[in-house]
């Protein structure tokens, strides 16, 4: 067995179902889930279509760099959304189609640590917990960058030792971050390039929340372009991590991609091959032509913004809510009468109103002498706008009652 297992902290939900454990919430009260980020909008139809228009390719084995067509959509997508040079994503050399952000952030981390080295995996805190397992999997050691209301949810580069840059084989960012929906800008980008060539690192960007932003914009920066705009079209040490999940509501297509650095694509390709993860030929097709639709984005973020309206008329006089620059999360505080125990509001609230958020603390590890995600919750708005003015109001009543 891998040693490493034992080395995994337990994932957030369960940790939550361990909260809830002997619960029985009020029987009248029909349950509400703001806990866990799986969309709920309705997949389009023409992604679903395409599918099955494409069924008959179960007959053939994929290839694991996906069909040309395929990453030249991703390609064309990418150059359109990051306003890059027509030809600086070459669809041969910089994409590979991925069965998920999460499956690729995972194997990534195993194709390029070297273990054998005492590495060290850097990423914000909190985080994605898939962040930390394949560093930890890979026989590396996760060093958090604590992100605060005083950092602006976002890490602070000049707060991370030189050492810790030295020593850093991968730095992971998200952005826009989950949960705070923070987003890092351009000059925040291209520091951490400069960081990366300082000290000769990788740079992981996940950005699969990155088209859930305010229909007025401004759309977030990526790493692309902040990396073309220094002049570096090769995009050394650069990779980004897109999903179908959020942009088109396809998180059972569990389709994506990971873009960037010729030389670290064709690696990642040749682990890849091995690795045994080519996506079904029926799945290629839907993506190309989710890829190749921004409509059903537009209408996706629009559904977004109203319940965040709605939302947030509700709860911003009762809590310290901010409204986030990106993503469906809100991160909101828990009362000062509650002195910052996240656990305690979760298991109460749904004790009280049957509706389910996610302690913050779960999402963070105790790092630099505080747990950042402690003292806050986080809320999904995927429920339809109906549901989640219900989580609203009940969620105003339960703090009324303080």
């Amino acid at each position: 067995m891998n040693p490493n297992l034992e080395r995994l902290h337990p994932y957030p939900f369960e940790q939550l179902a361990a909260l809830k454990a002997g619960i029985t919430p009020p029987d009248h009260l029909e349950h509400i889930a703001l806990s866990l980020g799986e969309p709920r909008h309705p997949t389009p139809s023409f992604i679903t279509e395409e599918l099955i228009t494409h069924l008959h390719g179960l007959m053939s084995y994929p290839l694991t760099r996906g069909t040309e067509s395929l990453r030249q959509s991703i390609a064309d997508w990418l150059m359109k959304r990051f306003t890059l040079e027509q030809g600086d994503i070459s669809a041969e050399k910089h994409v590979i189609p991925v069965n998920g952000t999460r499956e690729a952030l995972f194997a990534f981390s195993q194709c390029f640590i070297d273990g054998r080295t005492d590495p060290l995996v850097v990423m914000p805190n909190p985080f994605y917990q898939i962040y930390e397992g394949a560093a930890l999997l890979a026989g590396a050691r996760p060093w958090f960058m604590n992100t605060t209301k005083e950092t602006g949810f976002l890490p602070d580069l000049d707060d991370v030792p030189a050492d810790v840059w030295q020593r850093a084989q991968i730095v992971t960012i998200c952005s826009p971050a989950n949960p705070s929906g923070a987003v890092m800008a351009l000059p925040m980008l291209q520091q951490l390039i400069k960081l990366a060539d300082e000290h000769d690192f990788i740079i992981a960007a996940d950005e699969c929340y990155s088209e859930l932003y305010p229909h007025e914009g401004p759309a977030p920066p990526g790493l692309l372009s902040a990396a073309k705009q220094m002049g570096r079209d090769d995009f050394s040490r650069c990779m980004v991590f897109h999903s179908l999940s959020k942009r088109s509501n396809a998180p059972g297509l569990r389709s994506g991609f990971v873009a960037g650095d010729a030389a670290l694509i064709a690696t990642f390709l040749k682990y890849r091959t091995y690795h045994g993860c080519a996506m079904s030929p029926p799945t290629q097709a839907a993506s190309r032509v989710a890829w190749s639709n921004e409509q059903h984005v537009k209408h996706n973020r629009e559904l977004y913004q109203r319940k965040f309206d709605a939302v947030l008329a509700i709860l911003a006089p009762l809590l310290s809510v901010p409204r986030p620059d990106a993503a469906f999360y809100l991160w909101p505080r828990v009362p000062e009468a509650l002195n910052g125990d996240d656990t305690g509001f979760a298991r109460d609230l749904f004790e009280q109103q049957n509706v389910t958020v996610l302690p913050g603390s779960f999402l963070s590890r105790e790092a630099h002498g505080i747990n950042p995600g402690r003292g806050h919750v986080r809320m999904a708005l995927v429920a339809p706008q109906d549901e989640c003015i219900e989580a609203a109001e009940r969620i105003r009543e339960y703090v009324n009652s303080f």
